[in-house]
């Protein structure tokens, strides 16, 4: 069998989202770099793979997916007796709507704040304070939802790590690497939730093959 490929940019969190589930299931898999910089994406051999023209996309045998959630969904399912259990049966009325809310409540709040904080001064640009007030604000509101419901449950679906749990982990990672870090260090059981998951050795191997940036000197 062809080993697996994962398309997109190592630095990309819906690509670290995928490589977080493959991780925790351990599973071969390389990263087939697409510079979204040059356009590769938008090329017709990338666009064989994703006609949308995003990353990231996964080549897994003759199966071709892409949308990161339904990749992770797919290896979740297809591979469940490899490696973490991400779907427990006990909880799946609860998984299913914290995998609803992660993409309907946080992902929309916390990608545009990732973006101006860390991605766009990546390129040469300058956050723009009023967007970083305005998307914090929106995600704090979403994080005392998160923070009174793990004040009653140790993993988002209820005693079991979960897939809701690993579909957070790329964009919390990633804000914890920028001024608004707080938002997750503020929220006591927000912060118990992140630094368990954070430490999961499939993760650690996930993080560490993340290129990222130095910090800016003092």
């Amino acid at each position: 069998m062809a080993p697996r490929k994962l398309y997109g940019m190592p630095l990309s969190p819906n690509v670290v989202r995928v490589a977080t589930v493959l991780n925790e299931k351990g599973l071969d898999f390389e990263i087939v770099p697409v510079d979204l910089r040059t356009g590769a994406h938008k090329q017709p051999e990338f666009l064989a793979l994703n006609p949308f023209g995003q990353i990231p996309a996964l080549e897994d045998g003759d199966e071709v997916l892409y949308e990161s959630r339904a990749i992770n969904r797919y290896i979740a399912s297809k591979y469940k007796s490899e490696g973490t259990a991400l779907l427990p049966e006990t909880a799946s009325a609860k998984l299913e709507v914290w995998l609803e809310v992660e993409s309907h409540h946080f992902y929309p709040s916390v990608s545009p704040l990732v973006y101006q904080l860390l991605v766009k001064p990546m390129i040469g640009g300058a956050p723009d304070p009023f967007l970083v007030d305005l998307h914090a604000h929106q995600l704090a509101k979403v994080l005392d939802v998160y923070e009174d419901h793990l004040s009653k449950n140790k993993y988002l679906a209820g005693d079991e790590f979960s897939l809701a749990d690993a579909n957070h982990m790329s964009y919390l990672f990633c804000l914890t690497k920028t001024p608004k870090a707080g938002l997750v260090d503020e929220r006591p059981h927000v912060k118990a939730w992140w630094e368990d998951i954070a430490a999961r050795p499939a993760f650690k191997k996930t993080v560490a093959a993340i290129p990222l940036p130095p910090p800016p000197s003092a």
